[in-house]
């Protein structure tokens, strides 16, 4: 009864009042607040087994990460005068999939809450991390990336071509800009090239990079060099250029490493049924709620 519960919440995003008049009309009479109660007891069963994952999670070599916010009540918050006594707070993912290069480990997804979206959030989840992480350009990441007290660079950053292509085809969607275009149909040619070596081992997939994507991610940035001094500093096209050449280090981390994704599309894909549920259960009720979901 207790699994059914939590998997029909967390998996199946049916909130708990749903699933009391569920039981109703199946003669089980449950109150609401003995589900919320059930919940909070059976994640405390299961905290250690979750506390492993995240501990088998951050042993990783490579980590997906990403956030997503989730509404919190907090009654303080009315206290003080404003009107609706809820706050942002945050769920966050961290991934290891090594499938797409052949690895023989497990796949393997860790959550996390936070009442905010600071970045000690992320530097205490990954405090004990060593290796390549991919993610977005979240600032909360970047004393990751800096050299601890010795010039030790212990996490190395990967960054993520479908930001870089979704923030082109906006561009491309609202003006129809050709250069914009004509960075969508490059970028278009790298990932033609991942489709052929999805699956195949890190080695196999470094050399089909270093031999077709490489050329491409080279002449890619030249022309987008060559494009800022043809287009107005401030739009949003100068603006996606510069957030490809700024972080370019990161961008072609990928055809220097055969275990590098392109993107970083897995942690989106792992963060979606946090997106689902908070649909129909609308907020977590307290911060050990949010930490529940986590």
């Amino acid at each position: 009864l207790l699994a059914h519960i939590l998997v029909s919440k967390f998996d199946d995003h049916i909130p708990l009042y749903r699933q009391n008049e569920i039981f109703a009309r199946q003669g089980v009479e449950i109150p609401r607040s003995t589900l919320i109660d059930w919940c909070g007891q059976a994640v405390a069963v299961l905290r250690p087994l979750t506390d492993m994952i995240r501990q088998e999670v951050v042993g990783a070599e490579l980590l997906h990460a990403d956030d997503t916010p989730i509404q919190v009540l907090d009654p303080r918050l009315r206290q003080a005068g404003k009107p609706r006594g809820v706050k942002e707070g945050r769920i966050w993912t961290y991934l290891r999939d090594p499938r797409p290069w052949g690895g023989s480990d497990p796949p393997a997804v860790a959550y996390w809450f936070s009442p905010d979206r600071k970045g000690i959030n992320p530097q205490t989840h990954l405090a004990q991390f060593r290796g390549i992480l991919q993610a977005d350009a979240y600032a909360g990441f970047r004393d990751l990336y800096k050299p601890d007290a010795t010039g030790t660079v212990r996490v190395r950053e990967a960054a993520c071509w479908a930001h870089l292509r979704r923030a082109f085809h906006d561009v491309w969607k609202g003006s129809g800009s050709t250069i914009a275009r004509e960075a969508l149909e490059r970028i278009g040619e790298l990932y033609d090239i991942e489709r052929q070596i999805t699956g195949h081992p890190a080695r196999h997939r470094l050399a089909v990079r270093q031999e077709k994507s490489r050329p491409r991610v080279i002449a890619f940035h030249a022309w987008c060099e060559a494009q800022l001094t043809r287009i107005p500093g401030k739009g949003e096209l100068a603006k996606a250029i510069r957030y490809a050449l700024n972080r370019w280090a990161a961008f072609t981390l990928f055809v220097e490493d055969g275990r590098v994704a392109i993107d970083n599309n897995p942690a989106e894909r792992a963060i979606r049924p946090v997106c689902v549920g908070r649909k129909n259960y609308l907020f977590a009720g307290s911060d050990a709620g949010g930490d529940n979901i986590a």
